[in-house]
């Protein structure tokens, strides 16, 4: 059963929240598994997009929501998976194995692991703060949904791409159990289960977990080694507490490990002009690897070839856990009075080579942790009356230690005479303190006819300190030379000389006294971001609604080797102005769903990915803020059963992005210089996104159905970065997934059959050039195998 429902509204200011499945299920039970191919698109579903529960179809936003049934099989396992689902939503890996999610090509690259995403992701209301910390929401869930254009004015981060809720699978008032496992390519094995049921009359809870283990998938054409295994578990707690009626509790404990490979990057070339030492012919360790590397031709056309420093260590090891609590109050006069409390913490040790050889030319381990407490409280009007309101504020802290250890032997390797191997980019003393106030009000002027309005005043401080530091020595005595090289008394600087910098020592120079200094920069900001819109209802299956958005999302400090202050200078919020029109309805008595929208965001100091100067370093990718840029588009989407045994859907989202102000910035080799990117589109988003599934049921002997279906994603070209030369593009491309197999009338048992890029087609996600080499990030080759689930 095709469980998809996109419905594309006005652009929202709301964060998707507690969504409660179907409407034939109860709100403490899970998803149950479908016994029909009938898609949940033609059925009655019930969302809490606006923090109470409504039916999807009378939600004037723009939302896609699939069910846990539909999430498995068409083969979403984590946040990236997205994309076969949602129109409109991109994954993007950077060069350092960040996770980048846009949501009609809007979207954030950044390196810095402490960085609010413009989409950003939740699990039941709760925030996960950055990106790299939600890579186990996916596991036993009731539904995700995905909200289209800004955010924030209900929830506790602003985001002006969008935003995921995941819905977890809440514990049951009976004994319920169920299992799945999957083995594939690459010997590719996953095994997740849950139980689930009551421990006393008041009290119920739910345990799950998840691991998944893969052997290499990369191999080394110079080498002959091998890269890619994948060992990652997540597990899930779950309380719920109900003392008495008008009062309950969840409980949430969660957290996941993953000590799996980085993933090494094609090599496609040398260039090592937009560094200042080109001058130095080699590195310390090989001499002559200009000669080397500029002999050597491009990785060959093949997902799965890629090479990497066999000296250095490749395995991740990340970890993170969150441990949240919801209370919900039921006050006099029909008000709720609802508090969330969560606090977690993540670890990053991921390291990873970017140079895309075999040479220990730049190998870099990143080197952080974020710890995260949130408070929400909010009262809400009853769900009935002509008049809804809510009033709520919301305050959250972040710590945050962001440190890159480098080690480069590569043409930058030195100032004059003097190498160096190691650094850090230290970025560890980061404060982040974020108040907020909102309210909205829900008027409904006739039974047809209702007008919607929220706002949200936002403060946020960010306190960053931090500097270029060095590892072992080396750095600390060219960077101490320079300083009194440039402070206009060349000396070898000693112990309480200004320009002496000790073992690990900062090494950033200030801008005045050019002497060795720690940088301390804040960020203080202040917002109020707003929602307005009308909707109307012609019938109960149909609406139109308009949105107008105000949204913001936060100033950021990017994570360099800064050798002067200023380069740890902020790029600041960004602010946009979505314009929105769309309209939704059930046609043909249920056997056609109809879905389209139209939009318009106004940008002002839009936050893009570039090139930037970084001295002695050469010009690497970092943030920068474009005056004033807009994006237009529109997006439709179809569900079709023709029969009661085949369903077809059919989503897509065209984007056009322009910088429509003059702003010069660096390409990201030195023969692109400084060029004016007026005109230019931006990056990392292509232009047209498709997404199209399809399945068909027969029977095959006593209570057993077979079934075969198939998911197509088609991507557009696009390009990595601003002012680059065509190495640097994103051809389009297309993915074929295919399954078939058999399910149980009760819809307990299913076995199937699954291929993903069943074509095998060669593809890249995103182009670098990181120091000396362009390299690429690649997709994944064709896999395939068998699963099972499972339920009592």
């Amino acid at each position: 059963m095709n469980k998809r429902r996109t419905t594309c509204a006005g652009v929202s200011v709301l964060v998707v929240a507690g969504v409660t499945g179907a409407l034939a299920q109860t709100a403490s039970g899970p998803t149950q598994p479908a016994t029909s191919s009938e898609p949940a698109a033609l059925a009655e579903i019930l969302v809490t997009a606006e923090k109470r529960s409504e039916r999807l179809a009378d939600v004037p936003l723009s939302i896609t929501a699939q069910n846990a049934e539909e999430l498995t099989k068409v083969g979403v396992h984590d946040v990236s998976d997205l994309e076969k689902v949602v129109p409109g939503f991109a994954f993007t890996q950077s060069v350092y194995g960040a996770p980048i999610y846009t949501i009609r090509g809007i979207g954030f690259y950044g390196e810095a692991v402490g960085i609010s995403p413009t989409v950003s992701v939740y699990v039941d209301q709760v925030p996960i703060p950055f990106t790299r910390a939600a890579e186990g929401v996916s596991l036993d869930l009731e539904r995700v949904e995905v909200l289209k254009g800004p955010q924030g004015t209900l929830f506790g981060q602003n985001s002006t791409g969008g935003a995921i809720n995941y819905i977890a699978a809440k514990p049951t008032d009976v004994l319920a159990a169920g299992a799945q496992a999957s083995y594939g390519r690459f010997n590719d094995a996953a095994v997740e289960g849950f139980i689930s049921g009551p421990i006393s009359s008041t009290l119920s809870g739910r345990i799950a977990v998840r691991t998944e283990q893969r052997d290499a998938w990369q191999y080394s054409s110079y080498t002959g080694r091998t890269l890619g295994t994948k060992n990652f578990t997540a597990g899930r707690a779950l309380l719920d507490w109900k003392p008495f009626d008008g009062f309950m509790y969840e409980l949430n404990f969660n957290g996941w490990k993953d000590k799996s490979d980085s993933q090494a990057n094609q090599f496609e070339r040398y260039d090592s002009s937009s560094s200042p030492n080109t001058a130095y012919p080699g590195s310390i360790a090989f001499p002559n690897i200009a000669a080397t590397l500029l002999a050597r031709a491009p990785t060959q056309a093949n997902d799965r070839a890629a090479n990497w420093d066999t000296e250095q260590p490749e395995k991740r090891d990340d970890d993170f856990y969150q441990i949240s609590g919801r209370g919900d109050f039921t006050l006099p006069a029909g008000l709720t009075l609802s508090s969330i409390t969560s606090y977690s913490q993540l670890i990053v040790h991921s390291p990873t080579d970017t140079d895309g050889t075999e040479l220990p030319i730049f190998w870099l381990r990143i080197d952080a942790f974020t710890k995260t407490f949130a408070q929400e409280l909010r009262v809400s009007s009853p769900a009935e009356g002509r008049l809804r309101w809510m009033l709520g504020g919301n305050y959250q802290y972040d710590r945050v230690s962001d440190i890159q250890y480098a080690q480069n032997q590569g043409s930058n390797s030195g100032v004059g005479p003097l190498r160096f191997i190691e650094f850090d980019n230290d970025a560890s003393g980061q404060h982040i303190r974020t108040s907020a106030a909102f309210g909205s009000l829900d008027w409904r002027i006739t039974d047809t006819l209702t007008a919607q309005t929220s706002a949200r005043y936002t403060h946020q401080t960010h306190d960053l300190t931090g500097c270029l530091r060095d590892v072992g020595g080396e750095l600390a005595t060219a960077f101490g030379l320079l300083s009194t090289v440039i402070s206009g008394d060349p000396h070898v600087p000693a112990p309480g000389d200004p320009a002496y910098i000790p073992p690990g020592g900062c090494a950033t120079l200030d801008d005045v006294t050019n002497y060795p200094t720690t940088v301390h920069k804040t960020l203080d900001e202040h917002n109020i971001s707003w929602r307005a819109g009308l909707s109307w209802k012609p019938d109960t299956d149909s609406l139109v609604y308009g949105n107008v958005t105000r949204g913001f999302k936060g100033g950021s400090f990017e994570t360099l080797p800064a050798i002067r202050p200023d380069q740890f200078d902020p790029v600041p919020q960004e602010q946009v102005t979505a314009y929105e029109i769309g309209a939704r309805s059930r046609l043909f008595a249920g056997k056609i769903d109809l879905s389209g929208a139209a939009f318009y965001y106004d940008y002002k100091d839009k936050q893009l990915l570039a090139y930037i100067s970084a001295d002695f370093f050469g010009s690497l990718p970092g943030l920068v803020s474009v005056p004033k840029s807009r994006a237009t588009g529109a997006e439709a989407d179809i569900t079709i059963r023709p029969i009661s045994d085949w369903y077809f859907t059919l989503g897509g989202t065209y984007v056009a992005t322009k910088v429509e102000s003059n702003f010069a910035t660096l390409g990201p080799l030195a023969s692109s210089g400084s060029v004016d990117v007026q005109g230019a589109a931006f990056p990392n988003t292509p232009k047209l996104n498709f997404i199209a599934d399809t399945e068909y049921r027969f029977p095959l002997w006593a209570n057993w159905q077979g079934f075969v279906g198939g998911n197509v994603t088609y991507r557009g070209r696009t390009v990595s970065t601003f002012a680059a030369r065509s190495e640097f593009d994103i051809p389009d491309y297309t993915l074929l997934d295919a399954r078939a197999g058999m399910q149980h009338s009760d819809g307990k048992l299913r076995i199937w059959l699954w291929g993903k890029n069943v074509t095998d087609r060669y593809y890249w996600t995103h182009v670098d050039h990181v120091l000396d080499t362009v390299t690429r990030v690649t997709g994944m080759p064709a896999t395939f195998g068998i699963s099972a689930s499972w339920r009592l």
